[in-house]
């Protein structure tokens, strides 16, 4: 196993190196594009004109925010809110993919169109993210959803905007089952979700996943000879050299070449004495981690279990590109409490409020898609409907509706979701024209 040279060793191959060596990471890289607008003009845009909608909702104050309006004018709006100025918790967008396309709903209904890309893309995007920098709380976390399409261009400009020592994960989620493809390519079945934080210090619930007997057996595998409780051997010693108390003998032994103690060797001592190190025959040290201890495997960066709607029994509402709702709870469920404020400026379907609803979460949400509106609406009301081709929908407002976001009644032969309880503590806001 390669060790790394101490820095004292280092030090004079690294100097001679320097020129030849590629950009640390102190090195800060910005894209330059036609069109880029300076930071301060991009805070300086005007901020929506907005009126409460008062025949949905909630009539009086709510804890939650529904806006239809064109999502950049409304976060400058909000950006001169105090309420929500420096108090959001989680972002998580699912923005356009810079695919080219228009997107239709279930009911054919034109849902929203992604026709922007290059440059243009780019700097859409940015816009918003420089805005909810400004929402986001110190201890905030913003996640973006994005396919191949424009991700690499966006992780560069969230490196700009939040800063590259922000940057938490490049998780990878498998969206679909495998494609059986005919041109010459590998199946696309991933897309993935950029993670920053507004600074060091954020609010962070590691996510894990259960225990099961099978892996369990695997990676516990020894039984304590007094108490019988499974646990598993881990190093005690870690890469690089200390010259503190972590770097001293214990035991008469030296921590390995280029490494170092985890633990002072008085606390190694305290945690020999509670039967925590184990010794191998030939007198090498162990740490005991108990399986009783441990509250799960940590979930790592690649998510196999969020794929988009894929069988007859899963629950929709029919809007393209609706995600996955547990892959909306583990992100809000790492990144924040409850009562804590969640927004979506991309709201699409509204699996991000429903979710933040469900997990007691205050939410904002932003769309310009009378579409998504009207789903979101129905959503709230109704629930969802099951995946199925043939399953007779919910009746459509036609674009003419005048009660496009009133209320609708339930058609007699509709399916719906039985566990669903109607959203009503929220306010609708509209953009003045």
């Amino acid at each position: 196993m390669a060790t790394g040279i101490p820095k004292a060793k280092g030090q004079a191959s690294a100097k001679s190196a320097k020129s030849d060596s590629a950009p640390g990471p102190s090195i800060n890289i910005k894209l330059s594009y036609e069109g880029k607008a300076s930071e301060l003009a991009i805070l300086n845009t005007p901020p929506a004109s907005l009126v409460r909608d008062a025949s949905v909702g909630q009539s009086g104050d709510a804890p939650n925010r529904l806006y239809f309006g064109e999502n950049l004018a409304v976060l400058a709006a909000l950006a001169l809110d105090p309420a929500v100025r420096g108090q959001v918790r989680v972002v998580y967008i699912d923005p356009p993919y810079a695919t080219k396309s228009v997107f239709q709903s279930r009911q054919q209904a034109d849902a929203y169109s992604d026709l922007l890309e290059g440059a243009h893309y780019i700097e859409f995007l940015r816009a918003r993210l420089i805005l909810l920098r400004e929402l986001l709380a110190d201890d905030g976390s913003i996640y973006v959803h994005l396919d191949d399409n424009m991700a690499f261009h966006a992780k560069a400009i969230m490196d700009e905007v939040f800063g590259r020592s922000n940057f938490r994960n490049w998780i990878t989620r498998k969206k679909c089952n495998p494609k059986n493809y005919t041109r010459k390519t590998f199946g696309n079945v991933s897309d993935y979700i950029l993670f920053y934080t507004k600074t060091s210090e954020y609010v962070w619930h590691r996510p894990v996943e259960e225990w099961t007997a099978q892996r369990a057996g695997k990676e516990y595998q020894y039984t304590d000879d007094k108490t019988g409780r499974l646990f598993k051997k881990v190093p005690i010693h870690a890469p690089g050299v200390r010259n503190g108390e972590t770097g001293k003998p214990w035991r008469g032994m030296m921590p390995p070449p280029g490494k170092h103690w985890q633990y002072k060797p008085s606390t190694l001592d305290e945690m020999d004495a509670r039967g925590e190190i184990y010794w191998s025959p030939t007198g090498n040290p162990r740490r005991k981690i108990f399986l009783d201890e441990s509250k799960g495997v940590p979930v790592q960066d690649i998510w196999l279990d969020f794929r988009d709607a894929h069988n007859q029994n899963i629950h929709i509402t029919g809007y393209p590109t609706e995600k996955n709702p547990a892959l909306l709870q583990q992100i809000i469920c790492a990144s924040s409490d409850e009562g804590d404020l969640v927004l979506d400026c991309f709201a699409g379907s509204g699996t991000t409020l429903e979710v933040a609803h469900q997990m007691d979460r205050r939410w904002i949400g932003i769309d310009n898609s009378p579409e998504a509106i009207r789903v979101m609406h129905q959503r709230f009301a109704q629930g969802l409907e099951p995946m199925g081709d043939f399953v007779n929908p919910k009746k459509s407002p036609t674009e003419s509706d005048p009660d496009l976001f009133g209320s609708s009644e339930q058609e007699p032969d509709a399916v719906f979701s039985t566990k669903h309880t109607p959203i009503t503590d929220f306010e609708m806001w509209k953009q003045a024209k």
